[in-house]
């Protein structure tokens, strides 16, 4: 896009920089619209699991529902507790926001259609998705109120747990693809299985790891089984419970777009990103980005089905299934790839 630019007689550095720009709003806009969307989906999949309508009175279909629940909160009025400590509270959802839009640089929605194919891909995740545990404990310390407090200590301690699992599977994931970059890691998982099917959870040793992926994405973001952050019957609304106007709508925001991206990991590390299921040239014809949204709608819906149909876990079973189920499993199959990797692809040579 750089070169375009240029060709209109910008120098390189405006061109440069238009460009950045409008690769930053082509993902933005279009994310930001996704989410409105898959909320609407979301509370969709919850109606019929529960043989109700959901959503279908404000546009067709009740498809302007989430337009008018933003509107409805960009009218409200903004309410600051007195006891608050006015900017923390204000700048955690703001953090909560940009670091949730942030870790879309990186992802690429098809070959070449990627904001920063940066080769340390995968770590640039994982150190930016982290950083959103920071506005639920601001938001929850700066309330001054016992139950945003309370949530914020459960999501350190939930999230940092997760975590470690989450990075011990990257590493699963990076000993067989050879790389960091996620285009590479894409490209690796091209007739993986036999030269047939594009993906890693055809690997028996893999799929296991992306079953555990899925539950830690989950609790990554604070999902039905996992959201004691924002335990009703508990702790009222959690950290946002004395937000209200667009601070909660950020919140929000921020929230459906981590599950997106979650979402489209569990795509691009397990199950091929844009490329299609099966290594057929008549598949190729669909353009890739189309398979990857299909591939990351599925796994949306996959965490609506489980919000609806899964009970809460107490904290206790949460933090013992994180480091004493998950994180020995992890560790396990670290040992078990390279060994095995050891053996079939470096001959067993140190």
């Amino acid at each position: 896009m750089t070169e375009f630019f240029q060709s209109l007689g910008l120098t390189y550095e405006w061109a440069w920089s238009l460009a950045t720009l409008s690769g930053v709003l082509l993902i933005a806009l279009p994310l930001m619209l996704a989410v409105a969307m898959i909320i609407y989906v979301d509370r969709k999949v919850w109606a019929a699991i529960n043989l109700r309508r959901g959503p279908n009175v404000v546009g067709p279909f009740g498809l302007l529902q989430s337009f008018a629940d933003g509107l409805k909160v960009f009218l409200q009025e903004t309410i600051i507790p007195s006891a608050a400590n006015k900017g923390i509270f204000i700048l955690a959802p703001i953090v909560t926001f940009t670091v949730a839009l942030a870790a879309w640089a990186v992802i690429p929605f098809d070959a070449g259609v990627v904001l920063a194919d940066i080769n340390v891909g995968l770590l640039y995740i994982l150190a930016i998705s982290s950083l959103s545990v920071y506005g639920v404990v601001m938001s929850g310390w700066a309330s001054n109120s016992k139950y945003p407090f309370f949530s914020a200590m459960r999501a350190a301690a939930q999230m940092i747990s997760y975590e470690v699992s989450i990075g011990f599977i990257l590493v699963c994931v990076v000993l067989y693809a050879g790389s960091f970059n996620l285009t590479e890691i894409v490209n690796s998982q091209r007739g993986h299985g036999f030269g047939i099917v594009n993906g890693y959870y055809f690997n028996l040793l893999l799929f296991p790891i992306w079953v555990v992926f899925f539950i830690s994405c989950l609790a990554e973001t604070q999902r039905v089984p996992f959201d004691l952050t924002e335990a009703e019957s508990e702790l009222v609304a959690g950290y946002q419970t004395e937000y209200s106007s667009m601070s909660f709508a950020l919140f929000w925001l921020g929230e459906y777009a981590n599950i997106l991206l979650m979402c489209s990991l569990n795509t691009l590390l397990f199950f091929g990103g844009w490329l299609p299921p099966i290594d057929w040239a008549p598949l190729y014809v669909v353009p890739g980005i189309i398979w990857f949204l299909l591939k990351t709608f599925f796994f949306f819906f996959m965490f609506s089905w489980v919000m609806a149909t899964v009970p809460r876990y107490r904290y206790d079973q949460l933090m013992r299934l994180g480091w004493k189920v998950f994180l020995p499993m992890s560790l396990l199959f670290v040992v078990a790839i390279s060994g095995w990797l050891m053996i079939t692809r470096y001959g067993g040579a140190a």
